[in-house]
């Protein structure tokens, strides 16, 4: 396994992607921004951010697909697609929607 130095997680809608970062330790993870959902955005992203080896994506699996999987994968970045029902949640906790 390679020596991950920044996990960064992706809130992924149809035009916009929420970005949060955590340093590896125990540093609290921050919000880094949003970004437009366009290839050329999310690697100039992927390059500020660190060298390849060094960075951990996440996003939940949904309407976007796996085509910034593959995208970031082509970068030689690992990702990982969550599946919804595997996110933890607090029991009583509402569901959000962009709606």
């Amino acid at each position: 396994m390679k020596d991950v130095q920044k996990f960064v997680g992706l809130d992924v809608s149809k035009d916009s992607i929420a970005v949060a970062i955590a340093d590896s330790g125990r540093g609290e993870p921050r919000f880094l921004g949003t970004i437009q959902n366009k290839p050329e955005d999310i690697r100039k992203l992927m390059k500020k951010l660190g060298k390849p080896e060094s960075l951990l994506v996440c996003y939940e699996a949904g309407s976007s697909g796996y085509g910034i999987y593959r995208f970031l994968l082509s970068m030689d970045i690992d990702c990982m697609v969550v599946a919804p029902s595997l996110i933890p949640k607090r029991s009583g906790d509402r569901v959000k929607t962009d709606k």
